[in-house]
C-alpha cells in the first residue's frame, strides 16, 4: 500500500469480510480477534484489489523499508527536517541494525536500499515539478538535497533530462509509486 486511498481500500475489504480491524497502515494491516475468515479469503480479496498479502518474515521486513522510505519521501515533511542520515532513520524506523537491512533488502529487491530512496526521491521532485508550486531551490531543500546541483545531477542521471526540461515536457513521465524502484 502506497497512499491514503490504499489504506481505506484495504481497511474497506477487510470490513466487508467482517474482520475486526484494529489499524491499517501503509504495509501493515492488524486485526483485532483471530481472523474467522480463511486467510486464502483474505489474500483473494486483496489480489483483486491490486494487492498482495506478504506471510514471509523476509519480505515483510523489506515492504517495511519501503513504506518507511514512501512515507518519508512522498507523505511527511521529514526529509527537509531530518537531522540524521537515512540509514540511522531507516534503522530506527524497522528496528534492525542497517546493514543486515540492507544486505537483506538487496537480496530480494535486486536494488540497494540508496537506489531505491533516490528513485523514490526523484518521483517526488518529477511531481512537484509537474505541479509547478516550488522553485527547484524549494524542492532541493524539501527533499534534503545538499544542493540545487546536486538535485539536477542526480535527477538528469536517472531520467535522461533535467529538471528544467523535464517541466517543459507535455507528458510528466511519471510513474505509480508501486512501479518505482
Amino acid at each position: 500500500m502506497v497512499c491514503d486511498r490504499c489504506i481505506r481500500v484495504v481497511r474497506d475489504e477487510l470490513t466487508k469480510l467482517r474482520l475486526n480491524v484494529a489499524s491499517v497502515s501503509l504495509g501493515e494491516a492488524e486485526v483485532g480477534d483471530k481472523p474467522s475468515v480463511d486467510i486464502g479469503k483474505i489474500r483473494s480479496v486483496l489480489e483483486q484489489n491490486g494487492f498482495e498479502l506478504i506471510e514471509d518474515k523476509r519480505a515483510k521486513i523489506v515492504e517495511k523499508i519501503k513504506n518507511t522510505i514512501v512515507d518519508l519521501v512522498h507523505h511527511s515533511n521529514k526529509l527537509e527536517e531530518l537531522k540524521e542520515n537515512y540509514s540511522t532513520y531507516i534503522e530506527k524506523k524497522v528496528g534492525q541494525e542497517y546493514h543486515s537491512l540492507s544486505k537483506l533488502f538487496s537480496s530480494i529487491e535486486t536494488i540497494t536500499i540508496e537506489k531505491f530512496l533516490i528513485a523514490q526521491k526523484i518521483e517526488r521532485v518529477k511531481e512537484l515539478l509537474v505541479y509547478g508550486e516550488f522553485t527547484l531551490s524549494e524542492i532541493a531543500y524539501k527533499l534534503g538535497y545538499s544542493s540545487v546541483q546536486h538535485l539536477s545531477n542526480q535527477f538528469k542521471q536517472i531520467t535522461g533530462f533535467t529538471p528544467t526540461d523535464f517541466r517543459k515536457l507535455k507528458q510528466n513521465n511519471r510513474k505509480p509509486l508501486d512501479k518505482v524502484g
